[in-house]
């Protein structure tokens, strides 16, 4: 699993789903047709608990089978059927460094082979595709920009290698900010209007489905919460999905151009890593690299440069300046703090690029 700082809780790590090993309006479940009138032998919330019993089992059925298990040779993860040319998302983490993985449908124990299209390292998502793709089932995907906190969820992945897996709860936020840390295999992503969930996700979730009771999918599960207090343990009923809106818009992308051409996120054009200071504490983002021609070259900022704010906002690790970079859209200026390496403050203004595709 990958370990993950949320934005909105500085106490609570994140992990990514990988291993090594539809809704109504409101929320309300759906009443399902025929169903007879409350008696003394059949009270209301009998009849309400059976109708989300029949809900539950109609969208099992129906969504279980686009879900697949994708093994590479580092561990396993989940992966959603995408279209009937062999096409499936999945999370960057789950396939790491593999060029080629092994896919194993819901409905079937042969493994297919399947070649990796591209990941979108940034944003945590890849696109693989099948090379016999007979037989697949694409999934319906749902509009997430329509979700509404405490809506009836379900989780569809192969945690810990157990295929077929489900799990419920609610969406219990949206537009979190969660980001990863850059240690293999994760890309040290930052996932930006990511959806909350109760659902329990592990180990093997990664790239799976999270799925409204009108059996649309609405989230790709990428980020399983952890507690420091309680040595790393899962802090349960805190996992983070990609949204269907953007897993959908980056994999139509690679699929057409073979990467991502349009990430709609701002970048500085940096490469760096986080500075501790003489206290032992985060002190700024210490550049390492910069892009020719990007928003921090053109703002006069240099290899040896510690960026420590940007608009007033401090930025003390890598992972902060990448959220707050996510709060701004490609063209915006911002004025951007940085250390001189002769240890002098100077404050420069950027106009923010466009985050790239790999």
């Amino acid at each position: 699993m990958r370990k993950v700082v949320a934005a909105t809780a500085a106490a609570v790590l994140l992990s990514g789903c990988g291993t090594a090993v539809p809704s109504r309006p409101g929320g309300q479940p759906p009443t399902a047709r025929g169903t007879p009138a409350p008696t003394a032998s059949h009270p209301a919330g009998q009849m309400e608990t059976q109708a989300v019993e029949r809900s539950y089992e109609q969208v099992i059925k129906q969504v279980l089978p686009s879900i697949v298990q994708i093994n590479t040779k580092t561990g396993l993860g989940s992966g959603i059927v995408f279209d009937t040319k062999g096409h499936i998302i999945t999370n960057a983490h789950v396939i790491g460094q593999a060029t080629r993985v092994t896919v194993t449908l819901a409905n079937s124990n042969a493994p297919r082979q399947a070649k990796v299209v591209k990941s979108f390292k940034a944003g945590d998502l890849a696109v693989i595709k099948v090379l016999d793709p007979k037989g697949l089932s694409p999934a319906t995907f749902g509009d997430s920009s329509k979700l509404q906190v405490g809506q009836l969820v379900l989780a569809m992945g192969n945690p810990l290698g157990l295929s077929g897996s489900v799990t419920n709860g609610i969406i219990s936020a949206l537009g979190r900010t969660v980001t990863e840390p850059e240690e293999p295999p994760s890309p040290g992503a930052t996932i930006s209007g990511a959806i909350q969930t109760s659902a329990a996700i592990n180990p093997g979730n990664s790239g799976g489905g999270l799925v409204d009771l009108s059996g649309r999918v609405i989230g790709i599960p990428t980020l399983a919460a952890t507690d420091p207090q309680l040595g790393g343990g899962p802090a349960p009923g805190i996992g983070f999905a990609i949204p269907s809106n953007t897993a959908t818009d980056l994999a139509s992308q690679i699929i057409k151009s073979g990467k991502v051409t349009n990430s709609h996120r701002a970048a500085l054009g940096v490469s760096g890593s986080t500075l501790i200071g003489a206290d032992n504490q985060p002190s700024g983002v210490a550049v390492a690299e910069v892009q020719p021609g990007g928003a921090a070259d053109k703002a006069g900022i240099r290899p040896g440069d510690v960026i420590t704010a940007v608009n007033d906002t401090p930025t003390t690790t890598m992972a902060a300046l990448s959220e707050e970079l996510t709060k701004y859209k490609p063209g915006t200026k911002v004025k951007v703090k940085v250390v001189r390496s002769d240890g002098s403050t100077d404050i420069v203004t950027a106009t923010l690029g466009e985050l790239q595709g790999d």
